[in-house]
């Protein structure tokens, strides 16, 4: 029972890890993408190429290096010192600015996929720009992009367990070393349950956001 208790409270912490780079991921990737997006769709030539080449390298590249560069990289680069403390540090900036190239491309064919009369209709009506895009265009853009938003949600939550590659003990690693330790599958069953059912929280909270802007028929 003792060991019971020891191996849930093990998996409990592993899993809070996995949600907190879950969270921080999104809180920011998601605007970062949106600053990405319009980069990639700026009218100023060397943005442009820059933002590009960025989406192009973070698509292009396994996360898993990502990982690796961005944790050693103050070391080699730089000559810093890397701490204990960085290696979480570590884990969210790849994450976000990995991320952040996948939801910029989601956000620019959102953008895109708007009409072009309806930013001419808000200029004859007064509108800035600032208020054509906030309200107007961003609520039929999120409403297009929530199905690709969600899958790459999805996704991120597998993703969590990429962690380990620079020693950040998250879910699946806490359960492959008990696993290890016991013989038994018993705690990767268990991690498994964690990640579906974390998924399917995930997907149920995105189709509520769905339902919500269904307003806009678009």
């Amino acid at each position: 029972m003792a060991f019971i208790a020891k191996t849930f409270v093990q998996l409990l912490d592993g899993m809070l890890v996995s949600v907190e780079i879950f969270l921080l991921t999104l809180l920011f990737s998601l605007p970062l993408g949106l600053l990405v997006a319009f980069g990639k769709m700026s009218k100023f030539k060397p943005l442009k190429w820059l933002v590009s080449i960025y989406i192009a390298i973070m698509r292009g590249t396994p996360l898993m290096l990502q990982l690796i560069v961005v944790y050693f990289a103050p070391y080699y680069v730089f000559g810093i010192k890397i701490s204990q403390a960085y290696r979480f540090i570590a884990v969210i900036i790849a994450f976000s600015i990995n991320y952040a190239a996948y939801f910029a491309e989601i956000y620019r064919a959102g953008i895109q996929s708007v009409p072009v009369g309806q930013y001419e209709a808000a200029t004859v009506l007064g509108f800035t720009k600032t208020q054509t895009f906030f309200k107007i265009i961003f609520p039929q853009v999120v409403k297009r992009i929530i199905p690709p938003v969600t899958n790459e949600t999805i996704t991120l939550v597998k993703d969590t367990s990429l962690a380990f590659v620079i020693a950040v003990a998250e879910m699946f690693t806490i359960a492959k070393e008990i696993s290890a330790g016991t013989a038994s599958v018993a705690p990767l069953m268990a991690a498994g349950l964690f990640y579906f059912i974390f998924n399917y929280v995930v997907a149920f909270i995105m189709e509520l956001i769905e339902k919500k802007f269904s307003y806009y028929k678009i």
